[in-house]
Formats: C-alpha cells, structure tokens, sequence
C-alpha cells in the first residue's frame, strides 16, 4: 500500500514518534509516506532526525517529509492528524496562573474549566484553518484524526464548522480498563469485556465483564479499596463509583476539575488528592510536567537519537487508537475502539450535536458507532454541564463573541462552585489580554477589556495553589531516575 499520512504539531516528538512506530507496525504500510509539520523548524528537525534512524534501522522504503508550510504537508494526505498545542506553555501557563487569581485551581486545565475554555478560544481558529487546507488540498474524503485538547470542543469546530470527515482520540478509556482488570484480578486486559460511554473525559464504565462474569458496583469499590495503590491514589475517583454506581475512565486529577464538589475549597482540595504523581490532582500538575518533559528531552535528545536505532517491535504497539483504524481501514481487519464523534442519537439521553464518546467498530466501510446507549442519569447530568459549556465555547470562539465566552466560562461547574459573576467577568478579560497573541478572532474586544480591568475593583490574590510542587531542574530528574533505577 501507498498513501500520504501528514502530522500536525509533529514537533510533539515523544507522540508523533509512538504514532510513527504504531503505524509502521502493520506489515501493508511499509511504503506510505509521512509529512511532518510544525512551526517549530527545531523540533522538526529532531523529530525528522528520530524517524529517519528508525527507518534506516529497520531497513525500510517509507518516506518521511517535514516542513513548516502545512499546505504543503497536507497535500495529497488520505489521512492528517494534528496533536497540537496552540500557544504553547507560555499560554498554557496562564490558563492556570490567571484562575489561580480567582480562587480556580485545576490540576489539568485542558478540557473544560476556565483554562479548557480559553485553550479552546486558541484552537478553534487553528483548527478550522487546518480542515480547510484539508478541504483544498488533501486527498478527496481525507479523514482527520484529532488527537489535541480541548477534545470535544475542537472535534465539535472541524465537524460542526470545518466540514472535515473527523474523529476525534484518545487514550482514557484504555487506561480506566486496564485499571479495573488490574484490581479484578485479571491476568491481562483482554479478560474484561466493557461498554464505556459518555463524553471525552468524562466516559463511564456502564458496563463491565470479566471473563464473561459481570461485575457489580459493590464488588468494583472493594475491588479498588484493597489495592494497595489505587486507593490512595484515586480516593476522588472512588468515591464517585461510590455515589454515582459507575467508574469514570478519567483520572483523579482531571476528573476533579470537572465536577463541582470536591476542588471547591483549598481545604478540601488535599483531601481527596493524592501527590505521588501529577496526574492525582496537583496544582497545575500537567503544566509541571510538561515543562519538566520538554527540558528533559532537549537536554537528553542524544539518548532518545540512539534508542530509535533500535529495530522496531510490533509486540510493543502501543493501544492508541490511530495506527488501528488505519489498519482497519485499509485492511479491513475489524478494529473495536471508543471514538469522538458527533451523538446524532448514539447515546439517547445526551444532546444529538454534542460530541460523544463511545464505542465503534472500524472496517473499510468507516467508523460504525454501536448506538442506542442510555447513559445512568447522574452521568449524563455530569455530561449535560459539560456539553453546555463546550456548545457556548465553540460558538463563542467562532464568532469571537466575548459576552458568550464570560457566559460560558461562569456555566462551568467549578467556576461556577469557586467564583462570583464580577469574578468570572473580570478573569475572562484579563485571560483574553494576556492570550490576545493567540486569539486574534477576539482583537476587536481587547481594547475595552483593557479599559475595564484598568478600572475594575475585584479583588484578586497571588496564590500558588492548594497543592503545588515546583518545577524540577535536570540535575533533580536524573537523580530521581537513578535512585529508581537502582532501587528497581
């Protein structure tokens, strides 16, 4: 087979490697093409230079291309996927720094919450930029596959607005499964069977079989509470199985920021989480790792040049979805997965235009969503609030319409559960000020947010975080990593 991938935001080397030696692990793709593309001319070159050592190592033809002109990537593409992160640290650090101000502290900030929001207002212009590329100058029906954050709400744009063939991936689900085999005891993953439905973030686990058994809310929870690890580390996590009857696939930091009860005060904040890792709900806990794993892999980058000399393992093919419906696709070896996709009455109980997450079946003929879920009433009134928030965002950072932006910003479950309505409207100006470099569809409405903060009374605070730990230097991540490795 022969046929053009291009990659969007391919200098997000550790990822668009994975995806690279997914793909290459179908035995049919050895002659397709690959375009990388990106605005960072560095980190492309170092990804460019990671690929081709995989492809000389493992004596291959395919072709690998990279450029900053992303027409000229896209042209031709029977497949684009974009893993980009528009503004960068710098822009993501204020998603979390400005709503600290206000009394808003989130561990992730991508998804939904004031920094989700405005992480939005970033992508949609970006992202209808690419689907009309894709439009333009891709191959006839060109799929596009998005992997970036804010999920929902830039799958919702490339589908609602874009007119882009679009689906939308993510690793969540595969993570929350292979937590529950773990404490069920399972000898490997593919003993438990599951339906897992919601919402990207926010998917649940409606339906669980092990080994054919099906498994009870009662026997999850004791399940969850005797390991040794996950019950520590996912208390917020468990006591929603405990309320709601279902277990969420996302995890205990990220689920935090969407629910509006349990990062609501800073007190309550350390209670339910846990600070072994970034992910169990640490202030700004992404952003520290992030930071951290950009450092690391500029510093170290002679290390990862050399391990991709390394012949490729297809035992080793990772679970993210992309290299699967690919080969689904092109193979017509069936392929079960959970996709973003718009409802259009898949799940009954959530709005038809909301974008769902839920399980599908690919082939040559598409995705095939299994339809007619109803999802427990408590979930889908998690989702509802979340999906109201997504549909304002969206409309909002199309029209560059900032009243509508305040007003979804202030709908959302934990800004709404911390802040006043002063409150919200003073931080979505001063968030637009700060990340005007990165929303120039809100240009015209700048000027008068100046002007207001200028004269605004709210009271703010300087404020790190319930739970924050600060940044470690190089030298502190090669210590720790030695201590691991010798104490492993």
């Amino acid at each position: 087979m022969s046929f053009k991938i291009a990659i969007i935001g391919a200098g997000s080397v550790g990822f668009t490697k994975k995806l690279f030696t997914d793909i290459l692990c179908v035995p049919e793709f050895k002659d397709i093409e690959f375009a990388l593309t990106d605005i960072s001319e560095h980190n492309l070159g170092m990804i460019k230079a990671i690929l081709d050592r995989i492809v000389e190592a493992n004596n291959l033809p395919t072709k690998v291309t990279a450029t900053t002109d992303r027409r000229k990537a896209l042209e031709g593409a029977r497949y684009v996927i974009s893993c980009v992160r528009v503004g960068g640290l710098e822009a993501y650090a204020d998603d979390i720094r400005i709503p600290l101000k206000y009394g808003i502290d989130q561990c992730v900030g991508d998804t939904i919450c004031a920094g989700g929001i405005l992480y939005g207002q970033r992508n949609v212009p970006v992202i209808l930029d690419f689907c009309k590329d894709i439009r333009e100058v891709a191959d006839t029906g060109a799929k596009f596959l998005n992997y970036a954050n804010p999920m929902a709400m830039n799958t919702w744009a490339a589908i609602e607005y874009g007119k882009v063939d679009t689906v939308g991936l993510c690793h969540g689900v595969q993570h929350g499964a292979a937590q529950i085999a773990e404490v069920l005891g399972a000898k490997s993953p593919g003993e438990l069977d599951y339906v897992c439905s919601g919402i990207n973030h926010q998917t649940w686990f409606i339906e669980l079989r092990l080994n054919g058994r099906p498994i009870g809310k009662d026997e999850l929870v004791a399940a969850f509470e005797a390991h040794p690890v996950y019950s520590k580390q996912e208390k917020l996590r468990i006591d929603v199985l405990k309320r709601f009857g279902v277990y969420s696939t996302e995890s205990n930091g990220h689920l935090s920021e969407y629910l509006p009860w349990y990062r609501k005060r800073p007190d309550e904040i350390t209670r339910w989480i846990d600070m072994s890792d970034w992910i169990h709900g640490e202030t700004g806990g992404y952003l520290r790792y992030s930071t951290e794993t950009r450092n690391w892999f500029e510093t170290e980058y002679l290390q990862f040049l050399e391990a991709a000399s390394k012949p490729i393992d297809p035992a080793k093919r990772s679970n993210e979805h992309a290299s699967h419906i690919l080969e689904a696709l092109e193979t017509n070896r069936v392929y079960r997965g959970h996709f973003n996709v718009k409802n259009n009455g898949v799940i009954a109980n959530l709005p038809q235009d909301a974008i769902i997450e839920s399980p599908g079946f690919v082939d040559r003929f598409g995705i095939n969503m299994a339809a007619g879920i109803t999802l427990p009433e408590a979930c889908a009134a998690t989702c509802m609030a979340s999906i109201n928030v997504q549909r304002m965002s969206v409309h909002a950072a199309i029209a560059g319409d900032i009243d509508l932006l305040k007003l979804a910003v202030l709908h959302d479950p934990l800004v709404g559960a911390v802040s006043t309505p002063e409150e919200v409207w003073q931080m979505v100006d001063e968030m637009v000020v700060a990340e005007a470099a990165w929303l120039p569809q809100y240009a015209h409405a700048v000027p008068a947010a100046k002007e207001r903060l200028a004269k605004s009374k709210v009271k703010t605070r300087e404020w790190a975080g319930a739970a924050r730990r600060n940044v470690r230097s190089i030298e502190e991540l090669r210590a720790e990593k030695a201590a691991l490795k010798q104490a492993g």
